[in-house]
């Protein structure tokens, strides 16, 4: 921020990157918080609610035509209490207000604008206004004139329009069933049946443009293909994952994926990259990649892991960047894309028909007279066509694009948010660790620990609690049940790629403290917001899994699998009954429910329970979790000791080695089959069902 600027309001005391892009705006902006709301209520004023994210193109489109314009600030000023709100950090904000815009509108994205009654009651709002009307849309100023003249004039119907607004709310929040039901394979076979008729069988991915990435979907059909053998779950998800990594919303350069896709194809992307995307997607490829053997997959999601090492890490301290902006140099998608005669200067004139061709560059360009590198023909079928060696031909495409990739580094890149945030490093975590089982590298490793790290030291209260966000030097806001679950999953996770006990240990830890802040002690499922949290109009229970998955799908992930690794009843109890609470969504919403289902096939299966007894750095040893890790299990769990002296993990517990050599045991469903110290008959006795 320039130190010149002539408007300086409080937000310039906050360390959220998005907030501090309105620090300097002539609108008398407040954080959410006792100073904001205190006001309203003592001078009867409405509230402007505003919610956006540092990477949101359109919320600096409002941000450069509305609240720079000192016109329309100065109405802002006059006429209402304005509070601006990061949605990364208060993703409890976000998700009451945002449901009350879609309750009055059908509509909802960001930048989000809500009017607050003083009680904090919505009563209008919407997304995106221009400075005037414009899009079909009513201008800003006309909209604010016309909401305080309601609100002065007509208060009485507004305050009763804003206490409906509020019941229908906490409605929406609370979509719990407390019928009992009975959770069956054939809640498995409506979704899938679901999903089979959204698919795109041309271009993969489910419904019309824009298309998001269905990253929970995609696992929760790869486990119904392992549980069901059927074919059209695994063709759906095969086809979905090789077209967005051939498409343009994934970075062929750098690696990668961008927030979603504009078109139906996954040509043009809206080009910001968040990390909870690319945590999810890697989970998703390497699945993949167990289930098929191909290695496209792995190599997918191991160039997205070195590209969220390179681009959205803290090496020095640890922990993981929230996300890249859409926008660099005020322009949406500038970094990223090419003029043909760039690429042909840069690539070199022998090789850059193939490359141009192969990439589909032109000089009349697929993205506003520019380029969009992606994918129209795999290498193998583009090989045969030019008559060309399929390993000459990756060679020179290796090596365009590292070039290109060189000279993109000398361009300014995308801003980035560096906030650090708890619940997206947990999903990072885990997905981080399963890079590392899979390819050994043990910088992915590395990362997961001191990220894991940083959350239990920077991230932690004193009493043991968690906090939501860290920047700057600073942590602050009281965690979600979000932040709890992922994080929980994260350190799961972690344990079994290190097989470290303290990350179970802090794992068990803080599932206790989980259920304790966030638990209904009537015994209905887990709230967003915990014991330690301020209280607002809604309090939610929503299991909705959109673009990250909800608190309570996480809290059941974590809860099934550590009740195995901990042989606790209570946790498995738990999870059925919170489990149970979303039948009804599953039933009806399958494709809001890609966690709740991926969990259904946990609960309905017999997972695997693995112990290997025997010395890390022996080649047996090795043998074993790599053939292990290798294969499509994804219903296990596993334990390792190079001891089972002091170990208080029941899975390993009155296990020994045969004869000093590495010896592996694999349990189901409290049976357990004769111990092995040979590998091929530990992968047979795995296969085995």
């Amino acid at each position: 921020m320039p130190d010149d600027s002539k408007h300086t309001n409080r937000l310039i005391q906050e360390t959220s990157p998005y907030l501090l892009q309105h620090a300097h705006n002539p609108v008398d902006w407040y954080p959410w918080g006792e100073e904001a709301l205190e006001l309203a209520k003592r001078e009867q004023k409405p509230i402007l609610l505003s919610i956006g994210y540092s990477a949101c193109h359109w919320c600096h489109v409002m941000e450069r035509e509305s609240f720079e314009n000192e016109e329309i600030a100065a109405i802002m000023n006059e006429l209402f209490v304005n509070i601006k709100v990061d949605r990364e950090e208060r993703p409890d904000l976000d998700e009451i207000y945002m449901n009350a815009v879609q309750a009055m509108t059908r509509q909802g994205g960001w930048p989000m604008t809500v009017f607050l009654t003083p009680d904090l009651k919505p009563f209008y709002g919407g997304t995106y206004y221009p400075p005037e009307d414009r899009y079909g849309r009513p201008g800003f100023p006309k909209v604010m004139h016309a909401v305080a003249e309601a609100f002065n004039e007509k208060n009485e119907q507004v305050l009763e329009q804003a206490d409906q607004i509020t019941t229908q709310l906490s409605q929406m929040s609370n979509l719990v069933d407390p019928h009992e039901h009975e959770l069956t394979e054939e809640l498995m076979s409506k979704a899938c049946q679901h999903y089979r008729s959204q698919f795109d069988s041309q271009y993969g991915g489910f419904g019309n443009a824009p298309k998001f990435p269905p990253s929970m979907g995609l696992p929760f059909l790869l486990r119904y293909w392992h549980h069901s053998g059927n074919a059209n779950a695994l063709e759906m998800v095969e086809t979905t994952l090789q077209r967005m990594a051939r498409g343009g919303i994934y970075d062929q350069l750098g690696g990668g994926f961008h927030r979603y896709s504009t078109d139906e194809r996954w040509l043009v992307p809206h080009f910001e990259k968040m990390l909870y995307d690319n945590a999810q997607l890697v989970v998703a490829y390497f699945e993949a990649y167990q289930a098929t053997q191909n290695t496209f997959y792995s190599d997918v999601g191991t160039e997205t892991l070195d590209y969220v090492l390179r681009e959205m890490y803290d090496a020095e301290n640890g922990g993981f960047y929230s996300t890249q902006d859409a926008d660099s140099e005020g322009v949406e998608g500038k970094f990223f894309v090419w003029e043909t005669y760039d690429v042909e200067d840069i690539v070199g004139e022998k090789n850059a028909e193939i490359f141009c061709e192969y990439y589909d560059i032109t000089p009349r360009g697929n993205f506003e007279g520019e380029n969009i590198l992606h994918v129209q023909t795999p290498p193998d079928i583009f090989a045969r066509k030019l008559g060309m060696d399929i390993d000459e031909l990756e060679a020179l495409l290796a090596d365009g694009r590292q070039k290109l990739f060189e000279e993109r580094e000398k361009r300014i890149k995308p801003g980035l948010d560096d906030k650090i945030l708890t619940s997206w490093n947990g999903i990072m975590i885990r997905g981080m660790a399963m890079g590392y089982q899979l390819t050994g590298k043990p910088e992915y490793l590395t990362a997961c620990e001191k990220s894991a790290e940083f959350v239990l030291t920077t991230l932690s209260q004193d009493n043991g609690l968690l906090l939501r966000t860290y920047r700057a030097g600073k942590s602050h806001l009281n965690a979600y049940l979000e932040d709890y679950s992922y994080f929980i999953a994260g350190l799961i996770a972690l344990y079994e790629a290190s097989f470290e006990p303290r990350w179970l240990t802090e794992a068990e830890r803080l599932t206790h403290l989980m259920i304790d802040q966030f638990g209904d002690e009537e015994g209905n499922g887990f709230f967003f917001t915990g014991k330690a949290h301020e209280t607002l109009i809604v309090q939610s229970k929503s299991a909705y899994d959109g673009a990250t998955p909800s608190g309570a799908s996480m809290a059941i992930h974590s809860l099934l699998r550590l009740s195995k690794h901990l042989d606790n009843s209570g946790f498995y109890d738990k999870a059925v009954e919170t489990l149970k609470l979303y039948f009804h969504q599953m039933d009806v919403m399958p494709s809001g429910s890609g966690q709740l289902l991926c969990e259904l096939a946990f609960l309905l299966s017999t997972p695997k329970e693995i112990a290997i007894i025997g010395e890390k750095e022996d080649t047996k040893t090795e043998g074993m979790l790599s053939a292990l890790h290798r294969m499509y299990l994804p219903n296990k769990i596993v334990a390792f000791t190079d001891s089972t002296e002091g170990t208080t993990l029941p899975l390993l517990a009155n296990k020994s080695q045969i004869d000093k050599s590495t010896t592996a045991y694999i349990c189901e469903d409290y049976v357990c089959q004769t111990p092995t110290t040979d590998v091929d008959t530990f992968l047979e006795m795995l296969q085995s069902e």
